[in-house]
């Protein structure tokens, strides 16, 4: 199969509505950054906005120099470490170190909880480059891929259990780690559906599309943060879960005595 060929008979279209995905994400998560509770987070939103525009830069770069040319043979895939495995570093490290903490726990949870509004067009593009070849039916809403669910109902979620408070903390918990599900079985599917030594599925139609600019942007940015939004929220959510339960109990204590 001749990958650059297929990628040449996508219309230009899909490659707008996914770079505008790209950048409203940006757009979503610096206002995550710019609304948290904490100064010198917000002090620092610029800087974070930077910093992912340099990160979408190099990736692009990289993409159409073809570094994340399709390779059967290389392994680990060069997307995974030049593209994937910095952004996993740094989600890793923001949850273990204190700033990090800081970091994840001051941001707005009805903020994280829209960013995932912009699963919607992606899964769009998606069914978009399967019509032209670029990845495989199982990655996408007509295969094994239900991730646009979690883009449909990221906004009732956000107004009714956040902003009006009729939904209880578990259910927006529960629906963060079903999403959470969601976003990582489309990783293992387009992980097994890539022309690398360890592919699976997909043969006849593998998953291309991701090695090729802009599409690239999608494991190397749009996936990371949806990831990182998700975890942070479920960390949020479990932490103020301990707290009632912490106040429930000393107040117990304290009418027993």
């Amino acid at each position: 199969m001749d990958y650059q060929t297929v990628i040449d008979n996508i219309p230009s279209y899909v490659s707008i509505v996914f770079i505008l995905t790209v950048f409203a994400t940006l757009f979503l998560f610096y206002r995550t950054v710019k609304y948290s509770e904490s100064e010198s987070v917000r002090k620092k939103a610029n800087t974070i906005f930077i910093v992912m525009s340099l990160w979408l830069i190099i990736q692009s770069i990289l993409t159409v120099n073809n570094v994340y040319s399709p390779d059967s043979n290389s392994l680990p895939p060069k997307i995974f470490l030049f593209g994937i495995l910095p952004t996993l570093l740094i989600i890793i490290l923001l949850f273990v170190t204190k700033t990090g903490k800081h970091f994840t726990d001051s941001l707005p949870l009805i903020n994280l909880t829209y960013l995932n509004v912009v699963r919607i067009p992606v899964e769009i593009v998606l069914f978009w480059l399967f019509l032209y070849n670029a990845v495989p039916e199982l990655m996408t809403f007509e295969g094994r891929n239900f991730d646009i669910i979690a883009g449909i109902s990221s906004p009732v979620i956000a107004y009714f259990g956040i902003t009006k408070g009729k939904l209880s903390r578990n259910t927006i918990l529960i629906w963060n780690i079903i999403c959470l599900g969601l976003l990582l079985n489309i990783i293992i599917t387009s992980l097994f559906s890539a022309p690398a030594p360890f592919q699976k599925l997909a043969f006849d139609q593998p998953n291309i599309g991701i090695l090729f600019f802009p599409f690239s942007w999608l494991p190397v940015f749009i996936v990371p943060v949806i990831l990182f939004g998700h975890l942070a929220s479920i960390r949020q959510l479990l932490k103020s879960k301990r707290k009632r339960i912490d106040f429930n109990q000393s107040q117990t204590s304290a009418t027993n005595k």
